[in-house]
């Protein structure tokens, strides 16, 4: 399956990352290096006020709905879930200790996975096939 947007999205961070080589060489031994994709000129941190500034601005600009920032990343969640992505790698994406704080935050976003989990084992169990379109198991005739 192939996500939405996957290589604009991968486009943009390589993009950055040339940015960001460019900036270390600019700031030579006084670069910090945080691991952090999006940063400061030096390396550092952003920071968060700003940030959050920076996109109720942006957001404002757009004519968009006020949704803060923290939302985007709730967003992500549970489309990825919905869209049948494995929870643990939701949860690595995330940034989470454990599967589980995924899975007990988000577990309103996979209800229909329950029903097709059932489906699916009932098929195995009863040589029945799963019907996504409708609530009834086909049974194939021996």
């Amino acid at each position: 399956m192939a996500l939405a947007g996957w290589n604009t999205n991968v486009g943009v961070v390589k993009a950055q990352a040339a940015r960001q080589l460019d900036e270390q060489s600019d700031w030579d031994d006084a670069w910090v290096e945080s691991g952090l994709v999006f940063t400061a000129e030096n390396g550092s941190a952003l920071d968060s006020d700003s940030v959050s500034r920076y996109w109720r601005q942006a957001v404002k600009k757009a004519m968009l709905p006020k949704v803060r920032l923290h939302d985007l990343r709730h967003t992500h969640a549970t489309l990825a879930l919905q869209a049948g992505i494995h929870p643990k790698v939701v949860s690595e994406r995330l940034g989470h200790a454990t599967v589980s704080i995924t899975l007990d935050t988000y577990s309103h976003a996979i209800p229909a996975m329950q029903e097709e989990a059932a489906a699916l084992i009932a098929g195995l169990v009863f040589a029945t096939e799963y019907n996504p379109e409708g609530d009834d198991l086909v049974v194939e005739s021996a």
